[in-house]
């Protein structure tokens, strides 16, 4: 309808996979790079999770066009098979009979098809879509079938491409022989908002604009705020906005257009002056009630329930400490406790995407002003602890038993972790929250965890000048520059805290503090 009008020569943002659309931006580009090389060169397992919509089938698309002549490609994408039938289809692709026969017989009828291959120089590899959606049972086949292998080399490569759930199901102890034949590991990230700008640029021009970019700041604002970054969205939000640029016969697509197609999607619902005024409300009241609660049930025991003073209005603050050795130590953030000042910003922490960290902040600050007059601060009881076992500094903090569920899971297997994550790897520190705020810790997983996969999350203790801490940090990445570029495109909310990264070496040396 609007080709003619914005002179194109075809549809530039078609939600099915287009390998001529095929974006490089956004690292695309060079894990489709990556992949290729792998394929060809490696005999491990190859992983690529993304979530709903950020262009793993396009993709998985274009890495079977441009494999080389000698690779054959076997493409699944219906992830509901049995053991038994992804047997039967790979067979069928190979074009082996195996009649009547199911199992072992039909896997050695495999072996035998892929020697031959590979004796004439060929090889094989079969690409798997939505592999989360798998059963246990197939998943566990597709690992029997990478055993398939020569005297020297592997005679079957498989890349599995499913969402978040997958790297969540190859976690699981019953997954994890599989896990150990994964190689390599992709995950396509959400795209910025200056990769989207790129993108739909791009999209526009192969399909034959040649015009000045005709998407306005304020429309790939509007688009980026409600695509979260998933192409997918982003297709359909630009196909929409070119559409209302079109009835309103302009040629600009200006916040106005992008607003419109916003409106006219399901997946988006941005919040009303109404909504905000109602959840403000509803916190304040929340927090109202859960202060003169807890009130009324530490009154008996004042006296004898050591809390933090009553502190400032709340404002992340950046307190700069020393650690052993002579090594300058991070920033680390606090956030004092004021119900009164949080009510007066006109904003509440659930509502402000810079206060993550500190959500639980307003909820809290009524138990705080209750226990104002406590004799004992965290501090003195914290070095009064640590008078108690010598030589508890020189032991690995394992006790978690004063944290939330998320917490606590994500602690144990952090611990596990570190026993033999590589010394020389980076991870990305996010906050660090004293043992005395669990709620605040538990509130900041919770949160997080809606924007990357929980098994992504790291939580370890940490002494500073004598307090008991723990650190909440993101990711295993090999150098400096992985780990600043994943820092680069982290989600705004996992941003505010201002994060910065530190060795594992460095993670594990302070976890035995």
């Amino acid at each position: 309808m609007y080709l003619d009008h914005f002179g194109l020569s075809e549809a530039p943002f078609r939600i099915t996979p287009h390998t001529e659309f095929f974006f490089t931006g956004a690292n695309r580009g060079a894990t489709l790079d990556a992949l290729l090389y792998a394929i060809t060169h490696d005999e491990g397992i190859v992983k690529v999770s993304g979530e709903v919509g950020s262009g793993k089938t396009m993709l998985c698309r274009v890495l079977m066009e441009r494999l080389p002549r000698h690779v054959e490609t076997i493409y699944l994408a219906n992830p509901s098979l049995s053991r038994d039938e992804i047997l039967l289809a790979i067979a069928d692709e190979l074009k082996l009979d195996p009649g009547s026969e199911r199992g072992t017989r039909v896997l050695r009828s495999i072996q035998g098809a892929l020697i031959e291959r590979f004796a004439a120089g060929s090889r094989v590899v079969v690409l798997i879509d939505e592999a989360h959606a798998m059963p246990r049972e197939t998943l566990e086949e597709i690992r029997l079938l990478s055993n398939l292998e020569s005297n020297r080399n592997k005679l079957l490569q498989i890349v599995l491409f499913g969402q978040p759930e997958l790297d969540d199901l190859l976690n699981t102890a019953q997954m994890r022989q599989l896990k150990e034949r994964i190689t390599h590991g992709f995950r396509l990230e959400p795209l910025v908002r200056n990769d989207i700008r790129g993108y739909i640029d791009y999209r526009m021009r192969a399909a034959g604009y040649r015009g000045p970019n005709p998407f306005t700041a304020g429309a790939i604002r509007r688009i980026d705020d409600a695509s979260k970054g998933l192409t997918r969205r982003i297709n359909i939000l630009a196909d929409k906005s070119l559409l209302a640029a079109f009835a309103a016969n302009t040629h600009s697509i200006g916040e106005r257009e992008a607003k419109r197609a916003v409106a006219d999607c399901d997946f988006y619902r941005p919040k009303t002056r109404y909504d905000r005024i109602a959840l403000r409300a509803a916190l304040i009241g929340a927090g109202t009630a859960a202060g003169i609660a807890i009130g009324y049930a530490l009154a008996p025991m004042i006296t004898h329930s050591p809390a933090p003073e009553m502190a400032q209005p709340l404002v992340p603050q950046k307190q700069a400490h020393s650690s052993p050795g002579g090594v300058a130590s991070e920033a680390i953030f606090t956030a004092n406790h004021a119900a009164p000042a949080a009510a007066a910003s006109g904003s509440s922490a659930l509502g402000n995407s810079a206060n993550l960290e500190n959500a639980v902040a307003p909820l809290q600050a009524p138990a705080a002003a209750n226990v104002k007059n406590s004799k004992e601060s965290t501090r003195d009881r914290s070095k009064k602890a640590q008078t108690l076992t010598p030589g508890n500094a020189a032991t690995i903090v394992t006790d978690s038993s004063g944290l939330g569920k998320r917490a606590q899971q994500r602690f144990a297997a952090t611990q596990a972790w570190l026993k033999d994550a590589p010394g020389k790897h980076y991870s990305i520190q996010l906050i660090t929250v004293p043992d005395s705020e669990p709620a605040r810790l538990e509130n900041f997983l919770g949160r997080a965890q809606k924007l990357l996969p929980e098994s992504e999350f790291y939580v370890y203790s940490v002494k500073i000048d004598g307090i008991q801490n723990y650190r909440v940090a993101l990711g295993s990445y090999p150098s400096t520059q992985e780990v600043r570029e994943a820092m680069a495109e982290l989600p705004p909310d996992l941003k505010a805290p201002n994060p910065y990264f530190r060795s594992v070496a460095r993670m594990r040396s302070q976890n035995s503090q």
